[in-house]
């Protein structure tokens, strides 16, 4: 397959990846964004500059994702010590929950989009997809 055809084909994928994603988070009533800002913060508190940059988003527009979703009750900001303008944002007890559903789901729904292939070609499919997003996405807190 030429570069041309496989670029195609990785844009395909990528649309397929993103419409499940799509869907199980609206399954458990969040935007995709929101289902990320979740999970990367299901486990511990994390900044927000840290947020941003791990997440791509400016920070005004993170602003504003939190915004929505600390309204909801699943995130909560705090800023710790004396400096106010460092922020720490956390999951509350019920977008913990949430966030792990939502993980468990994502475990067990996501994998599907590679139902057709073998079982071998599913564990190479596993195994490329992991490299690529541990050598792409080092930092990744939703990974």
């Amino acid at each position: 397959m030429d570069n041309h055809g496989f670029g195609n084909a990785l844009v395909a994928l990528s649309i397929v990846i993103q419409r499940r994603f799509v869907q199980i988070c609206g399954d458990h009533d969040l935007t995709p964004a929101q289902g990320q800002l979740l999970c990367s913060v299901k486990d511990r508190p994390r900044r927000m500059a840290e947020l941003a940059a791990a997440m791509g988003m400016a920070k005004n527009a993170l602003s504003q994702l939190v915004d929505r979703t600390e309204r909801r009750g699943l995130v909560q900001r705090e800023s710790p010590g004396s400096d106010r303008r460092v922020i720490t944002l956390y999951a509350t007890a019920e977008g913990k929950l949430i966030a792990d559903a939502l993980y468990v789901d994502i475990a067990e729904r996501l994998p599907d989009i590679a139902g057709d292939l073998s079982p071998d070609d599913q564990q190479v499919f596993r195994q490329l997809a992991t490299a690529i997003a541990a050598a792409r996405l080092p930092n990744c807190p939703a990974c």
